[in-house]
């Protein structure tokens, strides 16, 4: 039978835009950056950065660093960039970047959405009537 591994965790934190995909590995505590990539470390062209190509090839680069740290299990938090004016929901990369990351072997724990949700705040831009086309 086989011995069970101990297990160390991660939190990857996937900020998935439609310009751009970075991928940040922090310690469980989210204080200390363990590994860090984006769509335009990997890229010629700027736009394809945003792309899952992208997102794959910067999520095969942070595993690596992770293994050779020692990480094994990973906590994922996606993000989009929300807030007053953004869209809330995530770029084509991310989807890429998760599926990349539980293939290389990770056991993963939650995939949570942590994209910031205006509450109050200042008025929408587009007027009265919204945006015309």
């Amino acid at each position: 039978m086989e011995k069970e591994r101990k297990l160390k965790w991660g939190i990857v934190h996937i900020y998935a835009s439609y310009n751009n995909t970075i991928i940040h590995v922090t310690d469980i505590t989210g204080s200390e950056t363990l590994a860090r990539a984006s769509g335009g470390m990997v890229v010629k062209a700027d736009r394809m950065e945003s792309s899952p190509t992208a997102a794959m090839t910067a999520a095969k680069i942070v595993s690596e660093q992770c293994r050779e740290k020692g990480i094994n299990a990973l906590t994922i938090r996606v993000r989009a960039p929300g807030g007053h004016e953004g869209p809330t929901n995530t770029g084509p990369g991310a989807q890429a970047a998760i599926r990349t990351l539980s293939r290389s072997g990770f056991k993963i724990g939650i995939i949570e959405d942590v994209t910031p949700i205006p509450h109050g705040g200042c008025k929408k831009s587009g007027g009265r009537r919204g945006r015309r086309v």
